[in-house]
């Protein structure tokens, strides 16, 4: 007999699951495939960090998988060559300069991009096989600080919180971090959690008022790096009001005495004084906390890229530690991670004074633990050189290799002009990248081609200890290898085995083994009960948070839960604090204080958010911000072109003019870098300082000025063809979903403008010119069989077209004479002057949304329903909010009820 097969449909839609790629929230994801093909993707309803949501950049994964840009084939010195030969000469290169100069001669610089798989076997490499720990990560310059606060406080990187933390919580304190725009998804939760909650009180600590202000109650514009005082000061008035739980104090921690002493004479006035807050809102933010049964901080950037972040943390984390708010529902010091896998980088030892699995490489005995194991020739006896550390020793030569994989310091690490020193001394600069082209690679000898994302299979680590995995969907792009079959292939040929995996799954079991090797309940983090799962249970592993072993086979949600911590005592460390300013402070020739962040829409360099014309809608390019008052002092208007000079470097941007911004200060996007402009990377404004105990950069104050930059002609031009870097004095580049557009200035008026245009890799066989003498404007376009494929305007200053009128002309099949009328005037229909857009999901701009909101639209899920805006991923409510605060009749009385530094006076949230 024989048995009925399945039926096999054609266009079958299949579901595979995997995780975002981006912040360190670690979504799920649902990836709809047809034919083998990525179709769709949304979030995954059951996974449980974000039950089904997602963010505008989550929601645009798939339009930045193109294989533009990719670099498909390794290179050496500029030549395609086979992997064998590629990982041959890396290999004997590295032999070559260990064997004259030693091993800490050379380094790896990765990234909390890689998955846990491939972090492990580089760290493996170099500390238990090279013999250095000369390996450090790109997660040294977000999340360091973090990782040293907690050691101090629990013996071991612990993060004891969880997200269900954040709902249910009585008080969140939101301190350096403008979630709504960094974890949108977990903003969103925290949005839904006051709506089930009306009582829950949030509080917004944060120099700058930000989207995250809008939910806020109480708005505190902290003075710039005086967190510690503040933290410090809320400790003195836990003390004096009897807010503290001293049977926990007596019982779960030591040194509070020595800590009690340190913050005496933080009274409130004396700390609002030294914060610049309101003495009277600042006690009742105090009295929020010590009143409420939870209280959550919730910490990232501002806290943590400090000189003094590591003291800062613990300064928080004292206060729970005093008030007994900790290891429990809805309560926590709650450091949120920027990257997909910081905490895995974290749980394998990927910076240079970690040993893999929470050990420590100054610890003999976790050296030996760690080298038999692995069964290593040798193993690092001491930390190596730090990030910034690192490239200081490769400019002076005392390290002369360095392997760069999946991060780009060039545009990350502070001081860009000390990297590129560096790098364009290093006799061997290796790079691992899944793109063709960034401003590192520049520098690269040997590049070798990585799979991306869609492509990658393995593991991450989120903010809340949970573990998810990351599934290869498709293919990996021309020779792509994964970064661990790379590392592997480098090392055999160096000589060493125990590189011979052949599946990721082989390395996670590792992995988890070693972090149960000899652990007898000393260390947290142990995921022994995963070191035995087959492939296939790899494959289906489900996300899970750690410790996951025999006392907690399924994970664990509460970590210290019985009060025991992972210090030699039990006990947690209170840990006594002095506040630090930071190190740059204004002076006579600086005096603008700088600070610098994420914008809602791109993510780190822009190497895959820029590939999705949506995610550049919504902020289209790089603005300074600044007070009004200091834009007068200055004589600066909204749209101007300002240098902004530090004692490091320069960068050249327009101006936005903003209430958000305290007087004195400015703020800078930290996205662009040279593959999109010519003078943006804001990492040329900040100097290598660092906190001295995590080696974390301070990247969120500097010393700066600005003076009006002057150009004869500005130029603006679309194109549909190939981006070629214009050959001009100033230029930035969008790119949008039918053209790229370009913003140019030069300091000599161009002789033909027409010739050119002509010039610029543009495929056109007709030209049109118009020119207006009055407001000495000129206009050009150029078609091909009437298909619009070039735009230009030439004026004296700084102009704009809307970009939905762009997009809507090159898509078009052909333009109407009507449609090139008008754009020979630069006068698009009013049915595209729609001003900024703020909705990316559904193209909803500013205009039609204030005239909804003055029709009577009070709320955003009105504005939802009539526009669409904010139904979708939601990462636009907090602006719709902001709209809504400033537009709607009788806005004035409008949240009286919340208490800011202006008395209830609603700032509107800007693009920047």
């Amino acid at each position: 007999m024989t048995l009925a097969q399945p039926l096999q449909h054609k266009h079958t839609t299949l579901i595979k699951q995997s995780t975002c790629a981006y912040c360190g929230v670690g979504c799920g994801v649902d990836i709809s495939l047809q034919n083998n093909v990525a179709t769709a993707i949304s979030g995954t309803p059951e996974h449980p960090a974000n039950h089904g949501r997602l963010c505008i950049k989550g929601t645009n994964l798939l339009a930045t998988q193109s294989d533009d840009n990719r670099l498909t084939q390794p290179e050496i010195n500029g030549e395609q060559v086979d992997w064998p030969t590629a990982t041959n000469y890396v290999a004997e290169q590295f032999k070559d300069i260990i064997a004259e100069h030693g091993s800490d001669a050379v380094a790896f610089y990765v990234s909390g991009q890689l998955l846990t798989e491939d972090y492990y076997v580089a760290n493996k490499l170099m500390k238990g096989y090279i013999g250095s720990g000369n390996i450090d990560t790109n997660s040294r310059l977000c999340m360091s600080s973090a990782v040293a606060g907690y050691k101090r406080a629990f013996g071991e990187d612990v993060v004891p919180c969880n997200y269900q933390d954040l709902e249910q919580t009585d008080v969140l304190f939101i301190v350096g971090s403008n979630a709504a725009w960094a974890h949108p998804v977990l903003f969103q939760r925290i949005e839904r959690a006051k709506q089930l909650n009306p009582q829950m009180q949030v509080v917004v600590i944060d120099p700058r008022r930000t989207a995250t202000a809008e939910i806020a109650e109480h708005y505190l514009a902290i003075k710039p790096g005086t967190d510690g005082a503040f933290f410090n000061g809320l400790l003195h008035y836990l003390n004096a009001n009897n807010a503290l739980d001293n049977e926990f104090i007596a019982k779960h921690s030591q040194g509070f005495e020595q800590t009690l002493a340190a913050c005496a004479k933080w009274d409130v006035t004396t700390t609002a004084q030294y914060c610049e807050l309101d003495a009277k809102q600042l006690t009742q933010v105090y009295q929020l906390f010590a009143s409420s049964k939870t209280a959550i901080s919730f910490y990232s950037m501002g806290i943590n890229q400090s000189s003094s972040g590591v003291d800062k943390c613990n300064a928080i984390i004292n206060c729970h530690l005093a008030s007994g708010k900790i290891a429990k529902a809805g309560c926590g010091p709650f450091s949120i991670t920027g990257q997909p896998n910081a905490m895995g980088g974290r749980e394998v030892g990927g910076l240079a004074n970690q040993l893999a699995a929470h050990m420590d490489i100054t610890n003999s005995e976790h050296r030996d633990i760690v080298q038999t194991f692995w069964q290593s020739p040798t193993m690092a006896s001491g930390n190596g050189s730090q990030a910034v550390e690192l490239f200081d020793k490769i400019k002076s030569g005392e390290i002369k290799a360095v392997w760069i994989m999946a991060t780009n310091p060039m545009v990350s690490l502070p001081n860009r002009n000390e990297i590129a020193s560096a790098l364009s001394q290093c006799d061997l600069v290796v790079v691992s990248d899944c793109v063709a082209n960034n401003d590192t690679l520049d520098f690269a000898k040997v590049k070798l081609p990585a799979t991306s994302w869609l492509e990658k299979n393995g593991t991450v680590t989120n903010s809340e200890r949970r573990i998810s995995r990351q599934r290869g969907i498709v293919k990996p792009c021309g020779e792509a290898k994964h970064d661990w079959q790379i590392i592997c292939d480098v090392a055999t040929k160096m000589g060493f085995s125990g590189f011979n995996y052949t599946h990721p799954s082989e390395i996670f079991s590792e992995h988890a083994a070693l972090s149960g090797y000899k652990n007898n309940g000393q260390r947290v983090f142990d995921i022994s009960a995963l070191s035995t799962l087959s492939t296939s249970e790899y494959d289906a592993l489900k996300p899970v948070q750690w410790p996951i072993n025999s006392n907690y086979p399924e994970g664990c949600a509460r970590v210290f839960a019985d009060k025991k911590f992972a210090t030699a005592s039990g006990k947690a460390n209170f840990i006594a604090i002095s506040p630090q300013l930071p190190k740059q402070q204004t002076c006579k020739q600086f005096p603008l204080l700088l600070n610098s962040g994420r914008i809602r829409d791109q993510w780190h360099t822009m190497t895959r958010t820029s590939k999705a014309g949506k995610l550049n809608q919504h902020t289209a390019k790089p603005l300074l911000s600044i007070n009004p008052t200091d834009a007068s002092v200055y004589g600066v208007q909204a749209g101007d072109l300002v240098a902004v000079n530090s004692n490091t470097g320069e960068v050249i941007v327009g101006v936005d003019i903003s209430d958000n911004i305290r007087q004195g200060q400015v703020f800078l996007p930290i996205h662009w870098n040279k593959q999109f402009a010519s003078h943006a990377n804001v990492s040329n404004l900040y100097p290598s300082v660092v906190d001295p105990i995590s080696g974390q950069p301070e990247t969120k104050q500097s010393a700066v000025n600005i003076k009006s930059k002057h150009y004869q002609q500005h130029v603006q031009f679309h194109c549909n063809s190939e981006f070629v870097k214009p050959q001009a004095d100033f230029w930035l580049k969008t790119n949008n979903q039918y053209c790229t557009s370009q913003q140019l200035a030069f300091t000599e008026k161009l002789s033909d403008e027409l010739a050119w245009c002509k010039a610029q890799n543009v495929q056109a066989s007709q030209w049109l010119q118009f020119s207006d003498p009055q407001n000495q404007q000129s206009f050009i376009i150029g078609l091909e069989q009437n298909k619009l494929v070039c735009l230009a305007v030439f004026s004296p200053l700084p102009s704009e077209s809307e970009p939905q009128w762009l997009e809507h002309v090159f898509s078009a099949k052909e333009v109407s004479a009507q449609e090139i009328s008008a754009m020979l005037q630069g006068k698009p229909s009013d049915a595209f002057a729609n001003g900024k857009q703020i909705c990316s999901c559904f193209g909803v701009a500013e205009k039609p949304i204030i005239a909804a909101i003055k029709s009577g639209c009070n709320s955003v899920e009105q504005l939802g329903k009539k526009l669409s805006c904010g139904t979708n991923c939601g990462s636009c409510k907090s602006e719709l909010s902001a709209l809504i605060s400033q537009h709607q009749v009788g806005s004035s009385d409008v949240n009286s009820n919340k208490s800011t530094e202006n008395e209830g006076n609603r700032i509107p949230v800007l693009a920047v």
